[in-house]
């Protein structure tokens, strides 16, 4: 159901912020994570990964594993105030009940190593995932996905965008990084206050108040034209909202490997 707009002409299928904004997440993360926390993560971890290089680990096995693709997102209906678990996760295979799934799985020193290593793999990648507004969002219009648009004269759809448009744009990953995590520290404390389904519902409320509601007026059947003026309103929620995403999973990570 989810998308990443790639910077190509065609709308090609991936996933969450895109590889480049899961490896800023996970960057942002270890920088707050506690000496014991980022010595379970070493060891929860293959010698040869990082949690950087893990980050995407969730988009590259959701063909293999046909069953995880709704664990991504949670589909908030635009037009409601408030996330309803009952109502948008009644099978409870979305974004939220996974993350509860895998935190307690963290926790669980019953479990085999593969299963601890599988679970921190998921965290790291549905925090990130939940952070982008359309994850979080409906219009019954896939979560942006059947939105057409003309992004800077590039053919796409409004969740690809969103994904990873915007971000891929605005620098590389370690242009973009000290600034991005410099922030996300100064922050840290704030942010990490509140449960994921307050964090969800701020996603939401972004989907409402940006992602839609500055999109310009549709011509007839022709796709949206996105460039100058909605990408400067845009960056800034894009930024934030990354740096909320690596703040909380070192929340969570800290809280978890204790």
């Amino acid at each position: 159901m989810r998308n990443l707009f790639a910077l190509a002409v065609f709308i090609l299928p991936a996933y969450g912020w895109g590889p480049e904004g899961h490896r800023l997440v996970a960057r942002i993360a270890w920088e707050q994570l506690t000496p014991a926390a980022r010595e379970r993560v070493t060891a929860i971890l293959a010698p040869d990964q990082t949690m950087a290089s893990i980050a995407s680990w969730p988009d590259e096995i959701r063909h293999s594993r046909p069953q995880t693709e709704a664990w991504h997102y949670i589909d908030i209906p635009i037009d409601k105030p408030h996330l309803d678990m009952a109502r948008d996760c009644p099978k409870n295979d979305c974004v939220i009940a996974k993350i509860a799934e895998f935190r307690k799985t963290l926790r669980d020193p019953s479990v085999s190593a593969g299963e601890r290593r599988e679970a921190l793999m998921f965290l790291v990648h549905f925090i990130g995932d939940m952070h982008q507004p359309l994850h979080c969002a409906d219009h019954q219009d896939r979560g942006g996905n059947s939105v057409r648009v003309e992004f800077f004269d590039r053919h796409s759809n409004l969740h690809s965008v969103w994904d990873s448009g915007l971000l891929g744009r605005m620098g590389s990953e370690d242009q973009l990084f000290p600034a991005l995590s410099a922030e996300s520290a100064r922050h840290r404390k704030k942010w990490a206050k509140g449960t994921v389904e307050d964090w969800a519902e701020q996603a939401h409320k972004a989907a409402q108040k940006m992602v839609y509601s500055k999109l310009p007026k549709a011509s007839g059947d022709s796709p949206l034209q996105l460039g100058t003026e909605y990408e400067r309103l845009a960056d800034p929620l894009v930024k934030l909202q990354i740096e909320k995403a690596g703040a909380r999973l070192a929340a969570v990570l800290n809280a978890s490997l204790q």
